[in-house]
């Protein structure tokens, strides 16, 4: 089978710039091949690695299991990671030496039909801060990893559903795609804007049935529902920013609490003492009164009032990066289907909405922690790369109880108000 086109993001850059904080965060599992290949390398005999100390470990508790990961060192980085901040095995031996995950992040790849969606993931502060070379010419590099990836024979997945009830072609599917994207490009309208015109258009697909209309006649109504939508909501609209309902404020904080932690190998290795102390964190977060639980270090003790008030509105550099977040996880099918707990196309999209608000009450953390009462651009990109981190790759997101309660957000039009609450 020939090698499928890869569709690269043209406004993204990305070099690796060495902050070690992929080692810092994730729980590498390695295939059988990668176990043997690590252990010729005779990671026994290196000085750099505590005597004694394994670099390999085995998951699960049956004695069958095949599967393994690298293990960590006390604070939880990865036990390859030095003092300089750089991976031993890519020192020693280079890159290709590395397991295939590693090599992978911060890159991810879904199936776009025949061809192969490229997206990023903004856990990275070098993908945050758009630093390096532009993506869309590092093909070739990018193209070495994805043939990696893929099975070598491969099969083109169905599209991912439309909605809960409609499933159309891929062409059509990525129509969709397309004309959800242009919502985010260059124009002079303000990012809460565009998120409710694009809300409204999702909206408006969610609310079609779909069995006569296909290809052509596809297009022609994503085209009026496009301009019908910016026609509501013109550039220039004054928000009346409505305070998100009782029931939705408590749903939107759990979902907030569940972006801001921290679920290192570091974390979830301090057993029970660990799963309730994040059950208790839950009640208060669901009450929403008094102090903010801690999550992890890097938050300061800050009371939920103070998270609450008004910040004076976005950074202009913040709106920038908003636009091109949102058109690189759209363009990267980010949201939906293989990509995403195999959730629809509608129903997925009210998920990245709610990134908004969920990284601004972040950055507002941050802010209030610093005792400050307006948002810079660091703390926009440091709230992005703490909620990006489990975007698409936390389980819980996936799961019912978590889906319900987008749903009911979008039911009852708080994700609306929580975009426009939150742009204060």
């Amino acid at each position: 089978m020939s090698s499928p086109r890869l569709k690269l993001p043209v406004i993204q850059n990305w070099n690796c710039h060495n902050c070690g904080g992929c080692c810092k965060q994730h729980e590498i599992e390695i295939t059988v091949e990668e176990k043997e290949r690590i252990e010729k390398q005779r990671w026994d005999l290196d000085d750099s690695i505590p005597a004694g100390k394994p670099v390999i470990e085995k998951l699960g508790l049956s004695p069958t299991s095949k599967r393994y990961r690298l293990t960590h060192q006390e604070d939880g980085s990865c036990v390859f990671l030095n003092e300089q901040g750089l991976c031993r095995i890519h020192a020693k031996f280079g890159e290709p030496a590395k397991p295939l995950a590693c090599q992978v992040y911060p890159y991810a790849f879904h199936p776009a039909g025949n061809d192969v969606a490229v997206s990023l993931r903004f856990s990275c502060p070098s993908v945050v801060s758009n630093l390096g070379e532009r993506i869309d010419r590092q093909e070739p590099a990018i193209r070495k990893i994805v043939e990696q990836v893929l099975p070598r024979r491969r099969k083109t997945p169905p599209a991912p559903r439309l909605t809960s009830r409609e499933s159309v072609s891929w062409p059509d599917t990525l129509k969709a795609v397309a004309k959800l994207s242009q919502f985010f490009q260059s124009d002079e309208t303000p990012i809460q804007i565009r998120l409710l015109r694009a809300i409204s258009f999702v909206e408006l697909i969610e609310n079609s049935r779909f069995e006569t209309i296909r290809g052509e006649r596809l297009e022609e109504f994503l085209d009026l529902i496009f301009e019908a939508t910016v026609q509501e909501l013109p550039a220039d609209l004054e928000l009346d920013p409505v305070a998100p309902s009782r029931l939705g404020g408590i749903q939107f904080r759990l979902l907030a609490a569940q972006y801001a932690r921290k679920d290192t190998h570091a974390e979830s290795s301090r057993g029970l003492g660990h799963r309730i102390a994040l059950l208790q964190s839950a009640m208060k977060f669901a009450i929403g009164k008094g102090q903010i639980p801690c999550l992890q270090e890097r938050f300061a003790p800050v009371d939920f009032s103070r998270v609450e008030a008004a910040f004076g509105g976005l950074p202009s550099e913040s709106e920038k990066l908003f636009l091109r977040y949102y058109r690189v996880k759209i363009e990267g099918l980010h949201f939906l289907g293989a990509a995403y707990y195999d959730i629809p196309f509608a129903e997925g999209f009210h998920h990245l909405a709610l990134m908004f608000p969920a990284i601004l009450w972040i950055a507002r953390w941050i802010a209030a922690g610093d005792g400050r009462t307006q948002l810079k651009p660091e703390d926009v990109n440091e709230a992005m790369a703490i909620a990006d981190h489990h975007h698409g790759y936390s389980p819980v997101f996936g799961l019912p109880h978590f889906r319900s309660r987008v749903k009911n957000l979008s039911r009852s039009q708080d994700i609306k108000k929580l975009i426009s609450w939150y742009s204060l």
